[in-house]
């Protein structure tokens, strides 16, 4: 088994906190190898403020729903004192980063010596956790100006899907926003602690910066060989086969089908009722893609797009997950929908180009063009991005 960073933090490196005030910016995935918190294990220090991602802090919040500050204290995000029976601190303030009221960062921040960040990602540009993690380093940036300087810690964690692969478009910088907020591939191959220092290098942040590097992971490994235990990062996570497909498969939120919100098997069910399953299906096995099967599925999301509506289309099944390149994958799905149902299918222009991180994608797709000549024009991004992020490699 590995350790995590949070273990190494706080047996290693406890001088980083010891006599600080010490904020954490975490959620439900923030545990160490035996699943104790790290609000927990944080007991002996003088942690005074909690800060949470889209989801919430006990990840009970579905995909986009503003979660408001008061709502901890209201016993709508996880019991009203679960949070001061975990700490023993009364007076423990939480924060969520994911509310429709932008924080005051410089009054918040008077009182906090470091921040540390321990959340479980899952190595895709879409998962918001990156995009929190961006906007908390660049608040404690500008808070420099004021006279205040915040460390940031960063308790390292796996990248769920290896640290080899790298695949997708790059992220034109106009298109930014959470689930884009930064110009790289979506499947980027890096650990959160590596991203942080990308980030911190690249924009020229002076706010200190420390990773708490988790030991015994390599570049190859998957979460399933770490000997850790999966903590579900998100209501619509619940698996490693999920996250080996969602980088791919989460392009379904930007069209009209169902991209399996609302079924057991979120991002591995894909369907409309107006799709012809067999039909596609069809299709889809002639290219048989490595690691990869197909089945027709009937299926009835109970929220999200089509609720209560018979939905038509294939769930897809993984052989080897090395195998799979999932972003290549769904652009082959996308393209056939548009030669098979092409009155039927839409691309839904706002939110794809946000996820996609530009209108290339889209606009492709539109005009036919091949699948082959789609990547192959990511080729040179990909390239770029990898020699971008040599020096912040950290295993």
């Amino acid at each position: 088994m590995i350790t995590l960073g949070i273990t190494r933090l706080l047996t290693e490196h406890q001088e980083w906190i010891e006599g600080k005030s010490v904020g954490l910016l975490t959620n439900h995935t923030g545990v160490d190898e035996n699943l104790i918190h790290t609000i927990e294990l944080l007991k002996g220090f003088n942690l005074v403020a909690l800060f949470s991602p889209e989801h919430g802090l006990w990840g009970a919040a579905q995909d986009g729903v503003k979660i408001t500050n008061t709502q901890y204290r209201q016993n709508l995000e996880g019991g009203q004192d679960e949070t001061d029976n975990l700490c023993n601190r009364p007076t423990l303030q939480v924060y969520s980063l994911y509310g429709s009221t932008p924080l005051n960062w410089t009054e918040i921040l008077k009182n906090i010596d470091v921040i540390i960040y321990d959340i479980q990602d899952v190595g895709v540009r879409y998962y918001t956790y990156l995009g929190t993690l961006f906007e908390t380093m660049k608040a404690l940036e500008n808070v420099i100006e004021t006279g205040k300087c915040v460390e940031c810690i960063v308790a390292d964690r796996p990248n769920p899907i290896g640290g080899i692969h790298i695949e997708g478009p790059m992220l034109e910088p106009s298109y930014a926003s959470l689930v884009g907020p930064y110009p790289i591939p979506v499947r980027y191959g890096l650990t959160i602690g590596e991203v942080a220092k990308l980030f911190h290098a690249e924009q020229g942040f002076t706010f200190p910066l420390k990773i708490a590097q988790t030991l015994g992971w390599d570049r190859n490994m998957w979460f399933d060989e770490t000997g850790l235990l999966w903590v579900p990062p998100s209501p619509n996570m619940p698996t490693l086969e999920t996250a080996t497909l969602y980088p791919g498969t989460c392009l379904f939120e930007g069209t009209n089908l169902s991209e399996g919100r609302g079924t057991t098997k979120p991002f591995e069910h894909i369907g409309a009722p107006w799709i012809d399953n067999q039909k596609w299906l069809t299709r889809l096995n002639a290219k048989q893609f490595p690691g990869i099967l197909f089945r027709p599925i009937v299926f009835t999301p109970q929220f999200s797009k089509y609720e209560g509506e018979v939905c038509n289309g294939v769930a897809i099944h993984i052989t080897d997950k090395k195998q799979v390149s999932p972003i290549e994958l769904t652009v082959w799905m996308l393209s056939t929908l548009g030669d098979e149902f092409p009155h039927d299918f839409k691309l839904w222009e706002a939110h794809f180009d946000r996820l996609a991180g530009s209108d290339a994608l889209r606009n492709a797709l539109l005009v036919g063009t091949s699948v082959e000549k789609i990547t192959e024009e990511w080729s040179a991004g990909i390239r770029e991005f990898r020699e971008r992020r040599e020096p912040y490699l950290l295993y």
